[in-house]
């Protein structure tokens, strides 16, 4: 019998999809902060917010190698 085939997965585009999804949801954030009057804070609740909806992208695109 054959072992199953494991899945192929690169390492180097799951660290792309997790940093661009996190560089993505503070830029967001940083613009609704500077609209609202303050960058720094929209920084800050961008990153706070942005690595668990970074980690969420990288589990739902890559659960199945798991």
């Amino acid at each position: 019998m054959e072992p199953a085939p494991r899945a192929n997965v690169s390492l180097a585009a799951a660290g792309s999809v997790l940093i661009g999804t996190t560089l993505a949801v503070i830029a967001v954030a940083v613009l609704i902060g500077w609209l609202a009057g303050s960058a720094p804070w929209g920084f800050l609740v961008g990153a706070i917010v942005g690595i668990p909806v970074g980690i969420f992208s990288v589990i739902k695109r890559y659960g199945h190698a798991l």
